[in-house]
């Protein structure tokens, strides 16, 4: 298992998109990470854009840091445009990305890097609807499945899950590789 015991804070709100959410959960606990699903407030069930799948947040984003996670990664749906409003969310994308921590984004997500200002200079894509957003917050537009930019993961929509995982797990897995290094 490539993420034992590494520790990945998993964004949520209302309308998150099912897939980008759960099949990217499912993926990251497959390699044994330790994934915290993390919400403007504890406890609550948000529900899935579809309504037909829901997840319970177990912390508050105003509650944790980035010092407590490794990685965050950001599902797409409307839920990024829920959560690029609250303050303690964009504070811990910002601190996460500062830290030089991997910040996953697939589809609408990149709208939380934006509003979090971590998105300028990189190249960037999601769902086909935020690329002027993208560009106007000064990333570059690339229209492609999955790739990476620095510490920034970039998934385009649903059908590029499978690649947004694997560049997901192996940018995860290289700069926990780097860090234990530097421990050394």
């Amino acid at each position: 298992m490539k993420l034992n015991d590494v520790r990945i804070a998993f964004l949520v709100e209302e309308g998150f998109e099912d897939l980008e959410f759960w099949a990217v959960y499912m993926r990251l606990k497959e390699e044994g990470a330790q994934v915290t699903i993390v919400a403007p407030q504890v406890g609550v069930t948000y529900r899935s854009k579809s309504g037909g799948l829901s997840a319970m947040s177990e912390a508050a984003a105003d509650a944790v840091r980035a010092d407590d996670f490794e990685a965050l990664v950001v599902p797409g749906g409307w839920a990024p445009d829920k959560l690029r409003r609250y303050e303690s969310v964009k504070r811990l994308v910002r601190e996460a990305y500062t830290q030089g921590k991997v910040i996953g984004m697939i589809c609408h997500a990149g709208w939380v890097g934006i509003s979090a200002g971590i998105v300028r200079g990189h190249r960037a894509t999601g769902s086909v609807a935020i690329k002027d957003d993208l560009e106007n917050a000064g990333a570059t537009w690339v229209d492609a499945p999955a790739f990476r930019d620095g510490q920034l993961v970039w998934g385009r929509v649903v059908a590029d899950i499978p690649a947004f995982n694997r560049e997901l797990v192996q940018a995860i897995a290289e700069r926990v590789a780097v860090a234990k290094e530097a421990q050394r």
